[in-house]
C-alpha cells in the first residue's frame, strides 16, 4: 500500500468517525438545475438511489451514482479567470453539499473566482435512512497495525478510487472545453478538497495523467507524507491541532518542501474537524482570507476572464 494510498484512508476513517455523533433526519433530494451531467457511468452496485439526508444542519448526499459538476459564476465584470475545483467530504460514503460545497463555491465566486462543485460518485450505502444510520453506528476502527499494509476495520470498506479520480478528470476536461464559454483561463486551475475530498485533490495531484492543476488546497486532510511527482503544484495546506488526522504530523507538507515546490501550511489552535469556512470562536475561521491572500501573492488572481 503506498502512503497517497494510506493517506486516503486516514481519511476515510475521519469522516466515519465524526459522522456518529449528529442525529440524521431526511431531506428530500434537491432539483439542482445547474449542475451538469459529467456522464463518466454509474457504479458497480446501484441498487440504492440518490439519497440526501441532514445532519448538522448540513444538507448531505449518499448513493450518487451520477457525477455532475455545478458552476458558480462571479457577478458580471468581476471574474478575474482564475477557477477552481471543489471536492467535497464524507468518507466517499456521501458528500458535504452545503458546508464544503456550496457554500465555499459562492465564496469564491465574491472573490471573481469561477467555482465549480464536483459532486462525484459515491461507494454505497443501505438504501433507507433508518438502515443507513444503524449501519454507521455499527462502524468500528482500529489503527494501523505495525505492518502499513494492514488496516484492521469493521466492516471492511473499500477504497478504490477509480471512479472518483475519472469524475474530476471528466470536470476539468469539461473546464478545459468549454473555457472560452465560462470565461476560464486554463493556465489557472485549481483543485480544493476537504477531508475526504482533500484526499481526492492529493490522489487527483499524485495520480491524474489529464490534469494539469495550477495550484491545490487539501483542507483538513491526511497528514502522511507522499511521493511527489515533479510536475506538482504550489500547494495551500490546512488543518486544526485538535483535529484527530492532525496526531503532530507534517508528512506531507515536509514532502512539498523537500521536492523544492512551493507550499503554504497553517496549523490552527482549534476548529476540529469539517469546519468548512468556519465555527464560531475557532481560529481557524481565517483561513479562507489567508488562502485568497496566498492566491493573490501567488499572482493566480491576476488576471482577466473572458466573460
Amino acid at each position: 500500500m503506498s502512503k497517497g494510498t494510506l493517506l486516503i484512508i486516514l481519511l476515510f476513517f475521519a469522516e466515519f468517525i465524526l459522522g456518529q455523533d449528529g442525529t440524521i433526519y431526511p431531506l428530500d433530494t434537491p432539483a439542482e438545475p445547474n449542475a451538469i451531467p459529467l456522464n463518466t457511468g454509474g457504479v458497480d452496485d446501484q441498487s440504492a438511489s440518490e439519497t440526501w439526508f441532514r445532519q448538522w444542519g448540513d444538507p448531505m448526499a449518499r448513493n450518487i451514482v451520477s457525477a455532475t459538476l455545478t458552476p458558480f459564476f462571479p457577478k458580471s465584470g468581476k471574474a478575474n479567470g482564475t477557477t477552481i475545483i471543489v471536492a467535497l467530504g464524507g468518507g466517499f460514503r456521501w458528500l458535504s453539499m452545503g458546508n464544503e460545497g456550496w457554500e465555499v463555491a459562492e465564496a469564491l465566486a465574491e472573490q471573481g473566482i469561477t467555482a465549480f462543485v464536483l459532486k462525484y460518485r459515491l461507494h454505497p450505502t443501505p438504501s433507507s435512512l433508518e438502515d443507513f444510520s444503524d449501519w454507521m453506528g455499527k462502524l468500528s476502527f482500529a489503527p494501523p497495525s505495525n505492518n502499513s499494509d494492514s488496516i484492521n476495520i469493521a466492516p471492511r470498506l473499500q477504497l478504490d478510487l477509480s471512479n472518483q479520480l475519472e469524475d474530476a478528470e471528466a470536470a476539468y476536461a469539461m473546464i478545459v472545453k468549454r473555457a472560452t464559454e465560462w470565461g476560464v483561463d486554463i493556465n489557472r486551475i485549481g483543485m480544493i478538497g476537504f477531508s475526504a475530498g482533500a484526499g481526492l485533490t492529493m490522489h487527483c495531484t499524485l495520480n491524474s495523467k489529464t490534469m494539469k492543476l495550477a495550484f491545490i488546497g487539501p483542507i483538513y486532510g491526511g497528514m502522511g507524507a507522499v511521493e511527489v511527482p515533479k510536475n506538482a503544484p504550489p500547494m495551500f495546506n490546512v488543518i486544526a491541532s485538535d483535529d484527530f488526522l492532525f496526531k503532530g504530523q507534517f508528512g506531507v507538507v515536509d514532502s512539498w518542501y523537500k521536492a523544492g515546490i512551493p507550499v503554504e501550511f497553517h496549523l490552527y489552535q482549534n476548529g476540529g474537524h469539517g469546519f468548512g469556512l468556519g465555527n464560531p470562536n475557532r481560529t481557524s475561521n481565517r483561513w479562507f482570507d489567508a488562502f485568497i491572500h496566498w492566491l493573490n501573492v501567488n499572482e493566480f488572481l491576476n488576471g482577466k476572464s473572458g466573460k
